[in-house]
C-alpha cells in the first residue's frame, strides 16, 4: 500500500478498474479506483462486477432515470452488461423482458430474474426477421404490462437489431445506447419524433471522469445490492491465467455467457 493511502489497510480484499493491464499477475492502481469487497463475496464475482454492472447502473439509473413500474427490455440479454441490466432492472422494481440470441441465453437471463424473453436471429439481416423481432417484443410487452409496449430499451448491440427494437417504445420511451456488437446503426429520426422519445447515449468511463463523486455513490448502492444479495455476478467461464487467451476468442466469437474471469494462482 503507498504512502497516504489511508482507506484501506493491507490485506483487505478490494476490486478495481484499469483502463488496460488488467492481465497481469500484480498491478498497481490508484486508490481512489478501489472499493472494498463486501464479505462472502468470492473474488471472481467481485473481478465481474465493476464495470458491467457500474456501466448498466449508470445507464439506468442517470441516462434512463428508470422507475418502479416501467417496462425494460435489455438486448444482448445474456452478455456481461446484459445480465447486469437485468438484474440492476429488478433491483430498481422494473418489469424486465430479456432478448437474446438463443433459447439457452435466453433461458439464462431468465434464471436471472427476467420476466419474460424474447429469442431473435443471430443474424438479422432481412425486412421480415427484423418486423417479426418488433412484433415479438411488443408482444412480450404485452404478456407482463397492461401498457404493451416498453418505457425503457438497453441495447448493448446496435446493427441491425437497434430499428426493430426502437419500434417496439412506447410514447416518451428512452433508448439507451449502451454499444455497438452487431455494428453502428442507422435509425430513422421520424420514429423518434412519432413516438416523442429520447436516444440517450451511455459513455460511462468518461462519466466516471467527469464526475467521480456522483459514480461513487452509484457504485455504493450497487455495492449494497451485491452485499445483500440483491444482485450476483454470472460467471459464465473461468479460466486459469495461462489459458486467458482462450476467453478474448470466446469474446470475439460472440460466445461469453455473462463475465469471463481470468484467475492468477
Amino acid at each position: 500500500m503507498g504512502d497516504g493511502v489511508q482507506d484501506f489497510a493491507v490485506g483487505d480484499r478490494v476490486i478495481g478498474v484499469v483502463p488496460h493491464g488488467g492481465l497481469s499477475e500484480q498491478l498497481a492502481i490508484p486508490a481512489s479506483d478501489c472499493l472494498p469487497l463486501p464479505d462472502g463475496v468470492d473474488d471472481a464475482a467481485g473481478a465481474a462486477l465493476r464495470l458491467t454492472y457500474g456501466t448498466s447502473h449508470y445507464a439506468l439509473r442517470d441516462r434512463a432515470r428508470l422507475a418502479a413500474g416501467e417496462t425494460l427490455v435489455v438486448l444482448g440479454a445474456a452478455g456481461g452488461v446484459g445480465l447486469a441490466a437485468v438484474q440492476l432492472g429488478k433491483a430498481m422494481g422494473a418489469t424486465v423482458i430479456a432478448a437474446a440470441s438463443s433459447p439457452e441465453k435466453a433461458a439464462i437471463a431468465k434464471d436471472n430474474g427476467a420476466d419474460a424473453v424474447v429469442v431473435y436471429p443471430a443474424r438479422l439481416d432481412d425486412p421480415v426477421a427484423a418486423k417479426a423481432l418488433t412484433a415479438d417484443i411488443r408482444a412480450a410487452c404485452q404478456a407482463v404490462s397492461s401498457k404493451g409496449e416498453a418505457d425503457v430499451i438497453y441495447d448493448p448491440m446496435g446493427g441491425a437489431y437497434a430499428e426493430p427494437a426502437f419500434r417496439a417504445l412506447g410514447w416518451r420511451g428512452r433508448y439507451l445506447v449502451v454499444g455497438f456488437t452487431a455494428g453502428i446503426p442507422k435509425l430513422p429520426l421520424n420514429l423518434t419524433l412519432l413516438k416523442d422519445g429520447a436516444v440517450l447515449g451511455v459513455f460511462y468511463g468518461e462519466f466516471t471522469r467527469r464526475d467521480p463523486a456522483l459514480n461513487q455513490t452509484y457504485l455504493e448502492e450497487i455495492m449494497g445490492w451485491l452485499a445483500d444479495g440483491t444482485i450476483r455476478p454470472h460467471i459464465g467461464l473461468r479460466l486459469p491465467f495461462a489459458r486467458a487467451p482462450e476467453g478474448l476468442v470466446a469474446l470475439g466469437a460472440r460466445q461469453a455467457v455473462g463475465k469471463i474471469v481470468v484467475e492468477v494462482g
